[in-house]
Order: structure tokens, then C-alpha cells, then sequence
């Protein structure tokens, strides 16, 4: 069994469900359900004994201690964590508390557990964390994408959160022997992303008639991973990665952010036309730029595919087309989402 934190979360979730389409190994669930947890993305699992769900917080040592023991998983695979850039910078206090103080906790958890392990299991057990290339700063056009040895200069308080949780892994293994794994990805997209970012927002504002707010001049650059490869990197990660290392994941599709949602337009207009005949650019609005906003992200992914193996299956003109064929065809789960709905599944589904 492995044991997956942030698991009904967009990436975790996306990455059980990958799993249990590959792999009858069990997966033991651990998710707080904040406002972006949503078991509804799990919904196909639903009395399969391959997954077990725990609503929880990996800042609970009681808790942790008792289903490390109960299930002993052979791996951890941290999602949990607050993680978008706007939320923090006008209340960076949850970040703190999940992406530092939780990460911390779950550490120690991990390590008291796999202390005490056979010395089989011991040299077998790894603590993958899953990051973000925020952590590395802003980038000067021009200038070579972030590898793994760039220096972290992160920007906004989600960031530092985040870049303060990879330190912390870093020290668990270097200080303590934690086998650790840490891979820090670049902007994900796909199914199931809760409709705060920009994809998926755009999308749902396409849709209803109202303005797609781009920040500033839409000149940010960032390099786009869709979720599923971003899965496929980190399994393989897991499979095979050496301990102690870190791992860039990159989809290999650097874009401004005009240029996504001018493509999103595009494809819109082909998928599901305005009845009034126009065109969904001329919806695009910009708006004040947020505070601190980095300019560019850029990720070079090639250690992974030399190491590893691995690189994404798709392109951004793929995925980017199933991405909005999805959100077409799951109009229901959006409204669930927006309208706050999707927090009925718990009590629906799992009583108290």
C-alpha cells in the first residue's frame, strides 16, 4: 500500500485515480478537505477497496501515528498544501500552518514510523514530496530554465511556504536518513482543477458571459504541464529515483498567459460557439497586475529524462483540447463546484 496525502485535491486526485487505473496496489487516502479537497473527483472509486479515504490533517500526529502502524504503507506521497499565490497574499496564515508546521509534523510521523521498520522494509520505504518550481523565483527572458541546482528565491508568501516545506524534506533526510524524494513541477492543468486558476476559470467564465481577467499586460510567461503527465513523472519518480535527489517536471510548453486564454478563446469558439455569433476574445479583460507577480517560470526537465526516462506524452495543443472537452463534458461537477454544492458529497456519501 502506499499512502497519498492531498489526495482529493487537482493533482492528488489525479494521481490516485492514475494509479488505480494502473496498478492494483492499494492507496490510503489522507486528505483535510479544505475548499479545493473534493471527494466528487474521486467519485468512480467509490466502494472500490483498492482506496481507502481518511478525512484528516497531516498536522495530526495521533492520527498519522495510528494509520502508518494500521496500514504500513511502503511509501508517502505528499500533495497536501495550500497552493495558490492570491489566496496567500491575502491571508498567507493557512499556508504557514499546512505547507511548514504540516510538513514538519508529517515528517516526524513518517520518520518514527519508518524507524521502527524491518530492515528490509526500512531500505524500501520512500517520502516523496511533490513542490512547485515557484519556489526558484522569477526568471529574466532569456535567461536558461530553472534545473535543480538553481537557487530558490521565492516571491510570494505560497511560494516561500512551499520552498521552507523542501528545505525541511531536504533536512529530514540529510540530518535523520529519511529516504526522501522531492519533485517540483511547473503549472499544471487538466481535470478536476478547482476554478480559481486560470484555466479552468476562463473556461467557466467563457462559458457564463463574463470578462476573463488576464493580470497586467498577460505577458507572464509560464511553462504549462498537463496533470496526467505530471502523474506518470512522478510514479516513475517513485519507480526509480534516486534517493536524496530532487526532480524538475516540465511539460515542455512555454506560454504567456495571453497566449493561453487567446487559445482557450479559440477553442471555444470551434467546441461550443457564442449564440450571438462573436467571438469569446473579446470577453479577455485586463485587470491590475498582483502584487510580486513573477514574470516567467521555466523548467528544465531534462535530469528526469536522462535519469528516468520520462518525458510528457503530451503537447500543450493535445492536452489543452482534452482539458476543454472535459470541462464541457463535466458542466455538472463545475457547477458543484462553483456553487459550493460538492461539499454535500461528504455527508451524502460518508455520513459524520
Amino acid at each position: 500500500m502506499i499512502l497519498t496525502t492531498g489526495g482529493a485535491g487537482f493533482i492528488g486526485s489525479n494521481f490516485v485515480l492514475d494509479w488505480c487505473a494502473a496498478s492494483d496496489e492499494p492507496v490510503l487516502n489522507l486528505d483535510k478537505l479544505t475548499y479545493a479537497g473534493n471527494l466528487g473527483n474521486l467519485a468512480s472509486l467509490r466502494g472500490d477497496p483498492r482506496h481507502v479515504f481518511v478525512q484528516g490533517d497531516i498536522g495530526d500526529a495521533a492520527l498519522l501515528g495510528r494509520l502508518l502502524a494500521e496500514h504500513r504503507p511502503r511509501a508517502v506521497l505528499n500533495f497536501a498544501a495550500e497552493s495558490h499565490v492570491d489566496r496567500s497574499i491575502h491571508g498567507a496564515e493557512d499556508f504557514i500552518q499546512t505547507n511548514i508546521v504540516g510538513t514538519f509534523h508529517l515528517l516526524e510521523s513518517v520518520r518514527a514510523y519508518w524507524s521502527g521498520l524491518p530492515a528490509a522494509e526500512k531500505a524500501a520505504f520512500r517520502f516523496l514530496h511533490v513542490s512547485t518550481d515557484e519556489v526558484y523565483g522569477s526568471l529574466d527572458e532569456g535567461a536558461p530554465p530553472f534545473g535543480e541546482t538553481h537557487r530558490y528565491a521565492p516571491n510570494s508568501p505560497y511560494s516561500a511556504s512551499k520552498a521552507a516545506s523542501d528545505h525541511l524534506v531536504r533536512a529530514w533526510h540529510h540530518t535523520h536518513g529519511l529516504p526522501v524524494l522531492t519533485t517540483n513541477c511547473s503549472n499544471n492543468y487538466g481535470p478536476y482543477h478547482f476554478p480559481e486558476k486560470l484555466i479552468p476559470l476562463c473556461i467557466h467564465n467563457a462559458l457564463a458571459g463574463k470578462p476573463l481577467p488576464i493580470y497586467g499586460d498577460g505577458q507572464q510567461r509560464r511553462d504549462w504541464l498537463y496533470v496526467r503527465d505530471h502523474c506518470a513523472a512522478i510514479r516513475r519518480v517513485l519507480e526509480a529515483g534516486r534517493v536524496g535527489e530532487v526532480y524538475n517536471i516540465g511539460g515542455g510548453s512555454e506560454m504567456t498567459n495571453l497566449e493561453v486564454v487567446t487559445r482557450l478563446c479559440d477553442i471555444l469558439d470551434a467546441l461550443r460557439p457564442r449564440a450571438d455569433g462573436k467571438v469569446y476574445r473579446e470577453q479577455i479583460r485586463f485587470v491590475a497586475d498582483r502584487p510580486g507577480h513573477d514574470r516567467r517560470y521555466a523548467i528544465d526537465a531534462g535530469k528526469l529524462e536522462r535519469e528516468l526516462g520520462w518525458k510528457p506524452a503530451e503537447t500543450f495543443e493535445s492536452a489543452i483540447r482534452k482539458t476543454v472537452h472535459w470541462y464541457l463534458d463535466n458542466q455538472e461537477w463545475v457547477k458543484n463546484v462553483t456553487s459550493g454544492a460538492y461539499r454535500d458529497w461528504i455527508g451524502k456519501h460518508y455520513g459524520d
